[in-house]
């Protein structure tokens, strides 16, 4: 659990840098330098792998003004049965 918490929390905030620079995975410095040491020759997986996950700015706007405006549906109940789910050894 510590060790997924730890990479959670990095990628939180590695997400927050970028959506404050206003930037994707994609476009950051370091997905395109990422992006463009990986082989001409790799596979179609592993380019999009370097490349990072697309981020839809539009979806993100209209979260960030849902929670904003106190109109984000949060079911407390399914985020703590995905935590145990994550929690438990397969």
């Amino acid at each position: 659990m510590i060790n997924s918490v730890g990479q959670s929390i990095s990628s939180a905030i590695g997400a927050n840098s970028l959506r404050d620079s206003g930037k994707t995975r994609a476009s950051s410095p370091t997905g395109s330098a990422t992006a463009s040491t990986v082989s001409s020759s790799a596979s179609p997986a592993a380019r999009m792998a370097a490349q990072g996950a697309p981020v839809d700015m539009d979806r993100i706007a209209a979260i960030k003004s849902a929670i904003a405006s106190g109109n984000y549906p949060v079911d407390a109940n399914a985020i703590a049965e995905r935590m145990v789910a994550l929690d438990l050894p397969a």
